[in-house]
C-alpha cells in the first residue's frame, strides 16, 4: 500500500481533502513539497496503524488540531491537545494588535529616560503558550511571563517553550490564577498585559466540536461572559507601568460592556480593534 491510496481513503471517509492531507502528512512525516513526492512511497505497518487511529478519531468528531497534535500559530508550530484551546486566527490578530501597542510604547520610551529598558510582557491564561511564545519570538527584547491556573495547560506550554529556541530563555511560566501567579516585584513594571481569557457566558451556544472537546475552564467565564475580563482589568492598573497597555481578546457582542469595564477600572483611553472578519475582537486599554 502507498500513501496515495491512504489519502484517497481518508478523503472518502472524512469527506474533506484538507483533513485527509493533514493526517497523511502527520502519519507519513511529510513537510511542504515532500508531501507530493512521498505519495507513491510504501506505508510501513507502524505508520498505517497511526494513520488508522487518526482517521478514526477525526471521524468520531475530534477536532483535526487535536488529532494531528500540532497547529500553526503565526510563525510557530505548536503542540496542542485537549488540555488547551485550539489556537485560532482571531487570536493571531489579537497578538498583532498587542505587538503594535508594544512597538508604540517602545518608541515612546526611546525619547525618555526609559530608553534601553526591556519591555515586560505578561500573558494571563496562556494555555498552549501561543500568545506568550509568539511575542517572545517576535520581540527579541521582551521579557515574557506566562501564567495559567491549569497545571495541565502549563505542561503543554512548557513543551512548546522548548521548541522556540533561544527566545525561550526570556519566557517564565508560572502556575496560578491571573496576576496571583506573578512575583510582587513586577507590580508597576509590566509594559503590556495580554490575554485570551474565557469569554463565553454560561448560557451561550457553542458548536459541538468546541463544546465537546475543548477545555470548558478556558471557554466559560460565568453568567455574563465578562467575569474573567473584569478580574483582569480590575487588577491590571496596579501591575502596569505608566504608560502601559492591556490587550484582551473579547466576544464581539460584548465589546461595549468590556469597554465600560476598562473605563471603570481606571483606563481612560479605551478602544476595540477588529479581527480579520471585521468583528470587534481585541480590547485595547491604555494607561498614560
Amino acid at each position: 500500500m502507498i500513501w496515495r491510496e491512504l489519502l484517497d481513503e481518508a478523503t472518502v471517509r472524512l469527506g474533506s481533502k484538507v483533513d485527509a492531507r493533514r493526517i497523511v502528512e502527520r502519519a507519513g512525516g511529510f513537510e511542504g513539497a515532500d508531501f507530493h513526492a512521498g505519495l507513491d512511497e510504501p506505508v510501513s505497518t507502524r505508520a498505517l496503524a497511526f494513520f488508522d487511529s487518526m482517521v478514526e478519531r477525526r471521524a468520531a468528531g475530534e477536532p483535526l488540531q487535536y488529532v494531528v497534535g500540532a497547529w500553526g500559530f503565526r510563525s510557530l508550530d505548536l503542540y496542542v491537545d485537549r488540555r488547551v484551546l485550539i489556537p485560532r486566527p482571531e487570536t493571531e490578530q489579537v497578538v498583532e494588535h498587542a505587538l503594535a501597542e508594544l512597538a508604540a510604547l517602545t518608541d515612546r520610551a526611546a525619547s525618555t529616560d526609559l530608553a534601553g529598558l526591556k519591555p515586560v510582557v505578561v500573558d494571563l491564561g496562556t494555555g498552549s503558550g501561543a500568545i506568550a511564545l509568539s511575542i517572545a519570538s517576535e520581540v527579541p527584547a521582551a521579557q515574557v511571563w506566562a501564567t495559567d491556573a491549569s497545571a495541565d495547560a502549563l505542561a503543554v506550554a512548557r513543551a512548546n517553550l522548548s521548541g522556540i529556541g533561544r527566545a525561550g530563555s526570556r519566557v517564565r511560566l508560572e502556575h496560578g490564577s491571573w496576576f496571583d501567579a506573578l512575583p510582587k516585584l513586577l507590580q508597576g513594571r509590566v509594559t503590556l498585559v495580554v490575554s485570551n481569557p474565557p469569554y463565553v457566558a454560561d448560557g451561550d451556544t457553542l458548536p459541538p466540536e468546541v463544546l465537546d472537546w475543548e477545555p470548558g475552564g478556558a471557554l466559560f467565564s460565568g453568567p455574563t461572559g465578562l467575569e474573567s475580563a473584569a478580574a483582569i482589568l480590575e487588577e491590571a492598573p496596579r501591575w502596569l507601568s505608566r504608560p502601559g497597555v492591556c490587550v484582551l481578546e473579547i466576544a464581539p457582542h460584548r465589546a461595549s460592556a468590556a469597554m465600560d469595564l476598562a473605563r471603570e477600572a481606571g483606563f481612560a483611553d479605551v478602544d476595540v480593534r477588529p479581527d480579520l472578519a471585521g468583528r470587534a475582537r481585541a480590547l485595547v486599554a491604555r494607561l498614560a
